[in-house]
């Protein structure tokens, strides 16, 4: 019978106990109040080469961005990254560790977007914000020592479904060329059917009601769920895609749109590592805010690994 994993029991259980409310039962504004409590960084944080922010260009207003520089000298591989927050909640903070980490781990800049929210800023707006910021850092390397040849897109959750999304528009718009695509455990379509919806509706962290809710916010037209941009599975084809990691958990009602994800990407002909994570739950990785939980430093180790053969290739 499988079983969390300790770390995350163990994180569930500090969470009821703290009686941490669901985001879907908060206002908008009380739910981006929490996820910032939730995932604070730490007082001290992992050292990088550099950091430094910038407000660039975007489709309707000025899109933050902080970018990470590894120690050493460039040019360096570049990893646009989007955080997660079911479209809504979430900023630069929530993810800087993970962009701390990947940035030493695999030796390249990151540029971390803080897109334009839901539902001040529904579907299409945070996928045009991080293609225009994917668009911008190829246009500017400079600002990163980037090597603009060497470009990959990654985020978690709701991130990775923008990430993927950003791939699509790329292909589809003739650029920019990307080397990659990391996705942990990506939203990638509007369905709450799959078997893991059904076997994790409740009780491990996400749940189904919150993805309803993130959904409902996200969608004004709710048959704008069937534009492969905000449900990336619902792509006719998926062919011409850059090569991907997939991430899933376990005990994720959203791990079978990963599963079916890279599968999918699988079938197209797409090099595809799909790794799942047995007793794990949704946001896992962006966890590592806990200096104990090792699993999600593996799979960040393993990620990584990944994204530094793309980059070498």
């Amino acid at each position: 019978m499988a079983t969390l994993h300790p770390e995350i029991q163990t994180v569930l259980e500090e969470h009821d106990a703290d009686g941490v409310p669901r985001l879907s039962s908060l206002s908008v504004a009380g739910a981006r109040e929490l996820q910032a409590e939730l995932f604070q960084p730490p007082e001290e944080p992992m050292p990088v080469g550099s950091i430094s922010e910038y407000r660039i260009p975007g489709p309707e207003s000025e899109i933050p961005i902080r970018v990470y520089e590894p120690t050493g000298s460039g040019p360096f591989p570049v990893l646009v990254y989007v955080h997660g927050g079911g479209w809504v909640v979430g900023d630069l903070e929530g993810v800087d560790p993970i962009c701390r980490l990947l940035t030493e781990t695999v030796g390249c800049a990151v540029v971390s977007v803080d897109y334009r929210l839901a539902p001040e800023h529904p579907f299409p707006a945070p996928v045009e914000d991080c293609y225009a910021a994917t668009q911008w850092i190829v246009a500017n390397p400079e600002v990163a020592h980037a090597d603009p040849t060497r470009v990959a897109v990654g985020g978690d959750s709701a991130g990775g479904n923008l990430a993927a999304a950003v791939a699509q528009l790329a292909r589809d718009r003739g650029g920019p060329t990307l080397d990659y695509q990391l996705l942990l455990y990506p939203v990638t379509n509007h369905a709450f059917d799959t078997e893991s919806y059904e076997a994790n509706a409740e009780g491990y962290f996400l749940t189904r009601r919150d993805m309803r809710w993130f959904w409902d916010l996200y969608l004004d037209d709710e048959l704008d769920g069937r534009n492969p941009y905000a449900s990336p599975l619902q792509a006719r084809d998926l062919s011409g895609l850059p090569p991907a990691t997939v991430i899933t958990s376990e005990f994720d009602p959203l791990r079978d749109d990963g599963v079916a994800y890279a599968e999918r990407l699988s079938a197209a002909d797409v090099p595809v590592e799909h790794r799942e994570y047995e007793g794990t739950i949704h946001g896992f990785v962006t966890m590592l805010v806990d200096p104990d939980l090792d699993v999600a430093r593996d799979a960040i180790a393993a990620c990584s690994a990944d994204l530094r053969d793309a980059f070498s290739r």
